[in-house]
């Protein structure tokens, strides 16, 4: 008989329930999510306290303390983890980047619910962090077949790094800001204002490629020409003689009103985005515009292109996914707001 007044509790959990709940810590309460109520388990770290030497039950209380069976019955949904940490100590981390962590400044090290990392997983972990230029890293290369690493910077220079000791093995004055870099097999491609750098890494071949007009912002291959992005909207081609080893001026593709900031190659076409909001479609045999996509209405910062899919981003806060329609013009068929999205890789 259950002299307390639990009948009900008695015969529909039995005597044995009872006796296991003073036995085991209930894994739930310990996680911050237990909504069963009355819970067989023990909701507290530390076992029931022992009988007097009286003989006194330990089931009575002391004056003020409040028993267990007169809570108020939580709902089903009840799930308080505010404070509480899960059983093995560590928070479970939440799919965003700690902001306070990214400041340097956050206090809850592996405690906070947030990440301290730039990617989850096990596939990549930091190695070393290459310090050395003094303003922004704008171009990075690693031509085929090299150990070295290059990276240049708006502060007029490229750093040449070694991959196996993270140690910077030189420093090119250059005496202009870095636009953009590429790497194509052994060749590294450099835009500055005015000219494109050309060295091969394993000829040592250094070559200047004059003409342009301004600052070159992006830089691309494709049908074996390389294809430079200039700050007055023209789009600059040459073509590498093998026979006098030099690039020779090949084209000049004018429609862009404003500087061409971003370029790729894909479908036997090259695609260019500009400061004039537009996107333009070039044959590659030919070399001629074919197509103005105008759905930006804001710096086309990246384009890519990916199976049937043309893929654009701007400083409009907008992503658009583009495919030739019957016509064979590209059209758009999805736009996604994004907040500062401004390439792709």
């Amino acid at each position: 008989m259950d002299v307390e007044g639990n009948k009900r509790v008695f015969h529909r959990r039995g005597q044995s329930s009872i006796d296991n709940k003073q036995q085991k810590v209930c894994y739930h309460w310990r996680a911050g999510k237990c909504n069963r109520y009355p819970c067989p388990f023990l909701h507290r770290e530390l076992p029931l306290p022992q009988p007097a030497a009286n003989g006194t039950s330990s089931s009575k209380r002391s004056h003020g303390s409040i028993d267990e069976q007169q809570l108020p019955r939580r709902k089903a949904n009840f799930n308080n983890t505010w404070g509480r940490v899960p059983s093995g100590g560590v928070a479970r981390k939440m799919e965003k980047v700690c902001t306070y962590w990214v400041q340097g400044s956050c206090t809850y090290g592996d405690r906070c619910r947030y990440l301290h990392s730039w990617c989850t997983g096990d596939c990549f972990s930091l190695l070393t962090q290459l310090e050395g230029h003094q303003m922004v890293v704008s171009g990075i290369a690693m031509p085929s077949g090299s150990d070295k690493l290059y990276t240049g910077s708006k502060d007029e220079t490229v750093r040449v790094w070694d991959c196996q000791s993270g140690q910077c093995a030189g420093v090119i004055n250059l005496g202009g800001e870095v636009g953009c870099m590429l790497s194509e097999g052994p060749w590294v491609f450099v835009g500055l204002p005015n000219v494109v750098k050309a060295w091969n890494a394993q000829t040592n071949t250094d070559l200047t490629l004059s003409h342009p007009l301004g600052q070159v912002y992006a830089l691309v291959v494709g049908n074996d020409l390389l294809f430079a992005g200039t700050q007055d909207g023209t789009i600059l081609a040459w073509k590498f003689n093998a026979a006098s080893n030099c690039f020779e001026p090949a084209a000049s593709l004018k429609g862009h009103t404003l500087a061409v900031v971003t370029l790729v190659v894909g479908a036997n076409r090259l695609y260019s985005g500009s400061m004039d909001h537009s996107i333009r479609v070039w044959g590659l045999e030919t070399l001629q515009c074919i197509q103005t996509l105008s759905g930006h209405t804001s710096v086309v910062m990246s384009v890519l292109c990916w199976d049937q899919f043309l893929l654009s981003c701007s400083l409009d806060k907008t992503i658009k996914v583009w495919v030739a329609a019957e016509s064979g013009n590209l059209e758009v068929t999805y736009t996604h707001s994004e907040e500062h999205v401004c390439f792709f890789i």
